[in-house]
């Protein structure tokens, strides 16, 4: 199976964390069904072109947190996630990513009603283009 995973690597953000913010999206998006055998860690890694020692981490991390499953010789499967906690991982995942936004907002000394203005601005953009 093909994982729409793309890694930059300019970014200063490390593979690991690129690929497993990438498959953690996929998953709780539902655009990789619960059951899906995903690919080996060597294949993966060879389509990223990566160490697998990074591919390992990732899945080991998405295992931790209840969204994949390894079964000895069988393979990576995703996890069952219920409505419940797909919710929270969606919550927590935008959370961190506007807290993340906020911070970098009040470095260059934004005021809340800026703040707030272009997050408004932003979420109507993203949305004409995608409806």
């Amino acid at each position: 199976m093909w994982i729409p995973v793309q890694i930059n690597e300019n970014s200063p953000e490390p593979l690991y964390h690129q690929i497993e913010t990438q498959l953690r999206s996929l998953i709780i998006g539902g655009s990789i069904a619960e059951g899906t055998l995903l690919p080996s860690i060597r294949e993966f890694a060879g389509d990223l072109k990566c160490s697998v020692i990074t591919v390992r981490r990732v899945y080991q991390d998405l295992e931790n947190e209840g969204l994949l499953r390894t079964r000895q010789g069988t393979g990576t499967f995703v996890s069952h996630v219920g409505d419940g906690a797909m919710e929270t991982y969606k919550q927590e995942t935008v959370r961190k990513a506007l807290e993340s936004a906020v911070d970098a907002g009040l470095s260059v000394q934004c005021g809340e009603e800026e703040l707030i203005a272009l997050f408004t601005e932003i979420v109507r953009s993203k949305y004409k283009k995608n409806n």
